[in-house]
């Protein structure tokens, strides 16, 4: 699997992501305004969003621009490319 070379980086992004939630708890149990609560949220959410984009990206890299894949393999890969995003994004 393509995503265990570069399993420093996406451990290190989920690390991320973990402590954007954390910060969101600890923004809600302290009762902080809506304003730090959403910016907060906000923050989560782009974090989310870059480990999203990094498998993304790695994928595509991968399954349809490496050279070696075949023309069937390459229309099957970004038909699931697709449906991955639609979940994404859904």
């Amino acid at each position: 699997m393509h995503t265990a070379r570069h399993k420093k980086t996406l451990v290190a992004r989920v690390r991320r992501v973990r402590g954007q939630i954390e910060a969101v708890e600890r923004a809600l149990v302290e009762e902080k305004g809506c304003e730090e609560v959403v910016h907060t949220i906000a923050a989560a959410r782009g974090a989310i969003n870059a480990l999203a984009a990094e498998v993304l990206c790695d994928h595509v890299a991968e399954h349809l621009g490496a050279q070696r894949i075949s023309a069937a393999a390459r229309t099957a890969a970004a038909s699931e490319l697709a449906q991955v995003i639609r979940q994404f994004v859904g």
